[in-house]
């Protein structure tokens, strides 16, 4: 049986932390800032034998105002809601304030059972402000530190007294037996959705779910977590990571940024297939090519969304254009997907989705090696390498090593000699052969052992 805890609190009193610590890894950021979290996070939490699920959200000021303050207070009522139960945490180093009272308030009227967490309670400042607690009326504080992992045994004991007792024979019907091969039918399929601010990221995942799930704002910068959510698409299950928009390296100053910016890389290495989503006003830019080349570069599948399309004046052939313009800018990734949507009125949504499923299938192809060798006779007959240094380059035979990206090892008698625009040859006879459109395309050269080498060494 699942049981659900939202983390509930005043800003900067290490709800985030704490998330983390549940959670054995670093998912949500950190930042000695205040309101760093906006989204609702969720995460698979697990306390000695005790596992849940476990939703941290937004630190909220009772007098803050503004759209955005009144969306994050949504998000927060809305896992409030999703809760079995509540951990109310503040920072006992601080004490009690007036914000800490209001969200006991707060607490109470959501009529569910309540963990009163005294966090950063290390040292005597730590230990008084839990004793102010009292005051609360939400009976006695577990005094922990998150950080340091302190008073979590304490914390196993106030959550088992309210988690309810495993139905041990549902464990025990469970097949866990001959699971040993992945279904990649059935698996979700990793995406993350990247691009520079305000692009419409947020906005579009929202119409995917059908709900106000993410933070929304014409600001640019509303997201900084990279927020996974998990959506059923005709059948198909997606679990999809929502990141903060990536500027140029220049333009980052601020340290919250940079952690945003981390975070959103560790979103793309984790994907299967990443979504590149750029403004249909200002498509194409500097800063969209560097992402896409990043993408490449870590061997992730791609897809090209140009979101705001509603905001384009409709003429003919202009999706012909941007498929030209994607060939034109992206070489090394010719023939990637390129879709024009709109989150706003849903616009693409199923193109989108076919082009996301269609380019994680060439991600994950396999040739068989038949094929691929009367493919590399072909190629090097009809366009043998370059002679080096006047002697002839002998190409011998090629295997596929893995899929995820297709990758390739080519043998050869002399491999530092063969020049890159060969193997950019080769790679695009490859894509076009085999039908491997905009996915990255790995090609190693090894040379073959030489037979006779050991007798070289002997006469020396």
């Amino acid at each position: 049986m699942s049981f659900t805890l939202a983390i509930i609190g005043r800003p900067n009193v290490g709800k985030s932390t704490l998330f983390n610590r549940l959670v054995g890894q670093k998912l949500a950021l950190v930042d000695d800032t205040p309101g760093v979290t906006r989204d609702r996070r969720e995460g698979e939490g697990r306390l000695g034998d005790l596992e849940f699920t476990i939703i941290d959200t937004a630190g909220l000021d009772e007098g803050a105002k503004g759209s955005l303050t009144a969306r994050m207070q949504q998000q927060t009522e809305t896992a409030i809601e999703l809760a079995d139960a509540l951990m109310f945490v503040f920072d006992a180093r601080a004490g009690l304030t007036p914000n800490d009272r209001a969200f006991a308030d707060f607490a109470r009227r959501a009529n569910k059972p309540v963990v009163l967490v005294a966090n950063k309670s290390e040292g005597k400042a730590g230990e008084l402000g839990a004793m102010e607690s009292y005051a609360l009326g939400l009976g006695d504080p577990v005094q922990i530190s998150a950080e340091h992992g302190e008073g979590l045994s304490e914390l196993y004991d106030a959550l088992r007294a309210l988690m309810p007792e495993p139905d041990v024979e549902a464990e025990d019907d469970e097949e866990i037996e001959g699971l040993t091969e992945e279904d990649f039918s059935k698996r979700p399929i990793r995406v993350a959705i990247v691009g520079r601010p305000n692009a419409g990221k947020s906005t579009f995942i929202n119409r995917l779910l059908g709900e106000d799930r993410l933070l929304t704002s014409p600001e640019a910068g509303t997201t900084r977590d990279s927020i996974a959510v998990e959506v059923n698409w005709k059948g198909r299950d997606f679990r999809i990571f929502d990141t903060a928009g990536l500027r140029r390296r220049s333009r980052i100053e601020e340290k919250l940024e940079k952690l945003s910016v981390a975070d959103a890389l560790r979103a793309v290495r984790f994907a299967e297939v990443v979504v590149l989503m750029m403004d249909s006003q200002n498509r194409f830019e500097e800063q969209d090519l560097r992402i896409a080349d990043l993408i490449e570069r870590e061997g992730r599948a791609l897809v090209i969304a140009v979101n705001k399309w509603d905001l384009v004046e409709q003429q003919g052939g202009q999706i012909g254009q941007l498929r030209t313009d994607a060939d034109h800018w992206l070489p090394q990734i010719r023939g990637v997907p390129i879709v024009a949507t709109s989150g706003m009125l849903g616009e693409g949504v199923d193109r989108l989705i076919d082009a996301i499923q269609d380019a994680y299938a060439v991600w994950n192809t396999r040739v068989s090696t038949a094929a691929l060798n009367r493919w590399f006779e072909q190629a090097v007959a009809q366009n043998p390498p370059p002679a080096v240094a006047g002697r002839r380059l002998k190409l011998n035979y090629v295997t596929q090593t893995k899929a995820r990206p297709p990758s390739f090892v080519v043998f050869c008698s002399r491999a530092d000699a063969v020049p890159e625009s060969y193997l950019r040859y080769l790679v695009n006879s490859l894509r076009g052969v085999f039908k491997l459109p905009g996915t990255p395309v790995r090609i190693t050269l090894r040379e073959k052992a030489n037979p006779f080498a050991h007798k070289r060494k002997r006469k020396s």
